[in-house]
């Protein structure tokens, strides 16, 4: 066998079996009542809106207002006989039963008022919606071989269809049933119909507004729609009134008759843009249409918009069967399945509703079988949401394996990104230290040399060189220590190397050393550079001050700008500016203080002493956390 047929069985198996089961039940009430008689023939007088009465005339059952007038409204009055009771049933209650009558009806058995839905020639009842029963008392049901006359007044709005269906006369408790199975299957079944729309209408809108799918807003227009057409075969009055909810009713059949063609062509694939403006250029001017149509009483607008809605569903309907044939889509048979179904059943209802062809006892199949296609085409949708969750899942899936090989590869990439910094860092603190024993120390050493190497040098002069390169040294090796910012031990430190020197030269040091704030710009370079600043300061003060006092202070001055100051102060000679001694060493101290960002400021008079002050701005140690 092949594929497509397979599929295409496959796809019919559904539907064939929910049809049998329709059958089934529509069957059988009818096979349980065998007295009922029903009656296809009656006399009609019928008076149309503006016209003259016709005269009484004979007329075939179903009677249908549409066929005496398309555009006007008016009254009509059947007449027809009851068959006579048998004796069998002289002592069981009878009744009457309509599959239709309307749109409002007066019931008269023997010129005696029995039944009445709505006052005549009002609006705003419409009995045709569902079946109808009488139930005649027992003086009115007549006598055993007793003919009853039966009269019935209808008044009708056009294109509302009104008129009278065959007639069902035989005992109540075979009449009931049948009434029971039709409104269960007319207005119980329209009503369940109506909850399971919205139900999907609601769950669609839900999907479409979170993945945006057109598949899911197409049927959530097509689900919506069919909830107005069913609320309005449920037979329960509607608060719009006539003609307002007749023509929303009709617009909405149409929306919902393309949007269940368009989504059916979304649920295969993504339609062409041609595709597109033909459901857009038709659909909508149908819908339209069909409203005005019936609003304005005007037929001819209602077959255009019949004739635009037929193309728009047979262009949706063609690109389903090409997607069918072409590509074998699982799909697309499976909508083409239930398309003929729902077809099948359209035909079976103008058969029966049109032409009177059917059984007056059948009930119409077409809500049944369109509600079966949306449950396909919910299938349908369903499936396209389970593909997506599952790419969904697989593309997460995919994604958290390439995250985690990108997060393995850039830890892997600043693990040796960490280790070069530090080898980086171990090589320029090499070079650092080697630079400063090469500036400091091995400057001191190759001047001693200098010293030692001619004749009649100075004893003390060589033992100040001396004393000067180890100072040198024990601040290069201090450098070297953790410092974790705090400037205060660097001074301390310096203070402590310092401190044997001063007290052999007789100078008295004054310490006013506050406690500062960590910095995040003490490093081991400014640590050095500072301790040399102040190193070539104590120096000179050694050498050329001739002071008996020297003081060192440092405070936090808030500013502007927030700065530690550092002064270095001597009550020694002193100097004109411009004449200081020493070769380049006040240069080389502004110069060190300009390499950390600070400022060397030099105020000295003769016989007045020197003051030396370093300002350097402030950067604080972030909190810890």
């Amino acid at each position: 066998m092949l594929p497509g047929l397979r599929l295409l069985l496959r796809a019919l198996l559904l539907p064939l079996l929910a049809a049998a089961l329709l059958l089934a039940a529509q069957a059988a009430p009818a096979a349980r009542a065998p007295a009922i008689h029903t009656l296809h023939s009656a006399d009609a007088a019928v008076q149309v809106d503006g016209q003259p009465p016709r005269l009484p005339r004979p007329v075939e059952l179903p009677f249908r207002w549409q066929a005496q007038s398309t555009r006007e409204g008016g009254r009509a009055t059947l007449t027809l006989r009851l068959p006579a009771r048998p004796a069998a049933d002289a002592e069981r209650p009878y009744g009457l039963l309509f599959e239709a009558l309307g749109n409002q009806a007066a019931v008269y058995i023997n010129d005696e008022l029995v039944a009445q839905w709505g006052e005549l020639d009002d609006p705003d009842t419409d009995a045709a919606r569902g079946p109808r029963l009488v139930r005649l008392p027992p003086e009115l049901a007549g006598g055993v071989g007793d003919t009853l006359l039966l009269r019935v007044e209808l008044s009708c709005q056009p294109q509302r269809d009104g008129g009278m269906s065959a007639v069902r006369w035989g005992p109540l408790d075979d009449i009931e049933p049948l009434y029971d199975h039709e409104r269960l299957w007319r207005n119980g079944a329209a009503l369940v119909y109506a909850a399971g729309m919205l139900l999907m209408a609601g769950l669609a809108a839900g999907l479409w507004w979170h993945q945006r799918d057109p598949l899911y807003r197409a049927f959530a227009l097509a689900a919506l729609t069919g909830v107005v057409r069913n609320l309005d075969q449920s037979g329960l009055p509607m608060p719009p009134g006539w003609p307002l909810w007749d023509a929303l009713t009709v617009m909405t059949c149409a929306a919902h008759l393309v949007a269940m063609a368009y989504s059916a062509v979304l649920a295969i694939r993504p339609p062409s843009a041609r595709l597109r403006c033909a459901v857009l250029v038709g659909g909508v001017p149908a819908a339209l249409l069909a409203g005005l149509g019936l609003a304005l009483h005007q037929p001819l607008l209602n077959v255009m918009a019949k004739g635009l809605l037929a193309l728009t569903v047979l262009a949706c309907l063609a690109e389903v069967v090409r997607q069918a044939v072409y590509r074998r889509a699982f799909g697309a048979w499976t909508l083409l399945a239930a398309a003929a179904a729902t077809l099948a059943a359209g035909l079976h209802d103008l058969l029966h509703a049109h032409l009177g062809v059917a059984d007056v006892a059948s009930v119409p199949l077409l809500p049944h079988a369109m509600f079966g296609f949306m449950l396909v085409l919910a299938t349908l949708v369903m499936a396209r949401y389970s593909r997506s969750v599952h790419a969904y899942r697989d593309l997460a899936r995919s994604l958290d394996h390439r995250v985690a090989e990108r997060e393995r590869q850039l830890t892997e990439a600043l693990d040796s990104l960490h280790a070069q910094r530090q080898q980086q860092a171990v090589l320029l603190e090499r070079q650092r230290i080697m630079q400063e024993i090469h500036d400091g120390v091995g400057s001191q050493l190759v001047g001693l040399l200098n010293m030692v190497s001619r004749p009649g040098a100075d004893p003390e002069v060589v033992a100040a060189q001396v004393k000067l390169a180890l100072d040198e040294m024990r601040v290069a090796v201090d450098s070297l220590q953790p410092l974790e910012g705090d400037l205060t031990v660097v001074l301390a430190t310096l203070r402590y190397r310092l401190q044997p020197r001063l007290e052999a030269a007789g100078l008295a040091l004054e310490w006013e050393v506050d406690s500062l704030p960590p910095r995040a710009d003490v490093t081991p370079q400014s640590a050095m550079q500072i301790q040399r600043i102040l190193l070539e300061g104590f120096t000179n003060v050694l050498r050329h001050a001739q002071a008996r006092r020297i003081r060192l202070s440092a405070h936090w001055d808030v500013g502007p700008p927030e700065r530690v100051q550092i002064v270095l102060a001597d009550d020694g000679a002193g100097f004109a500016p411009g004449t200081a001694r020493g070769g380049h060493g006040l240069a080389n101290m502004r110069s060190r203080a300009a390499s950390i960002g600070a400022t060397l400021a030099v105020e000295a008079a003769p016989g007045r002493g020197t003051r030396v002050r370093l300002d350097w701005p402030v950067r604080r140690e972030p909190a810890p956390g």
